[in-house]
């Protein structure tokens, strides 16, 4: 099932979250942020953009959610999007169906534009492998940009791309 988020759920998507923040280099941040902070996230995202989860069993198996792209007018037909899954739960389809619902809800409030943005291997390692990039591809993103070692984590630097996806007509 899945769902629109609340800040009431803000502990297990931190949960989640936080694996990530940890023990990869997909996310650039370097600490986890405390609770009160990822509600305050959500609630902020909420105001304007979808903020989803994907329900089995009762339980959050991962999150999806939508911000602005730039905050200048002209770019408000896009957004930048992020996805996680917990890891304990991949390849069983949450995040192409979490994917798949944010671009309806989305494409209904007007946006034609969809970015991501991701961290990308200078050469795969433990932390970092070209799965998410995979991902995207596969549900249609093409890659458009990347910066060079423009991130350092677990002592060594990476890449980051920016991906796009095309989701509405440009009249």
């Amino acid at each position: 099932m899945i769902r629109n988020a609340s800040t009431a759920d803000a502990e297990r998507i931190l949960e989640i979250y936080a694996y990530y923040v940890v023990n990869t280099a997909i996310s650039f941040e370097l600490d986890v942020p405390p609770l009160d902070e990822f509600e305050r996230r959500i609630a902020m995202t909420l105001e304007k953009y979808p903020y989803l989860v994907v329900e089995d069993d009762g339980e959050i198996r991962g999150f999806t959610y939508a911000g602005p792209f730039k905050t200048r007018a002209a770019y408000e037909r896009s957004c930048e999007v992020s996805i996680y899954v917990d890891c304990n739960a991949r390849g069983r389809g949450y995040g192409r169906a979490l994917y798949e619902e944010l671009e309806k809800q989305l494409g209904t409030r007007g946006i034609l534009n969809l970015y991501a943005c991701i961290a990308s291997p200078i050469e795969e390692d433990e932390y970092l492998t070209r799965n998410s990039e995979q991902f995207h591809s596969h549900l249609g993103f093409k890659t458009v940009g990347e910066f060079h070692k423009c991130s350092y984590k677990f002592g060594r630097w990476y890449n980051m791309i920016w991906m796009e996806k095309l989701i509405g007509e440009h009249v």
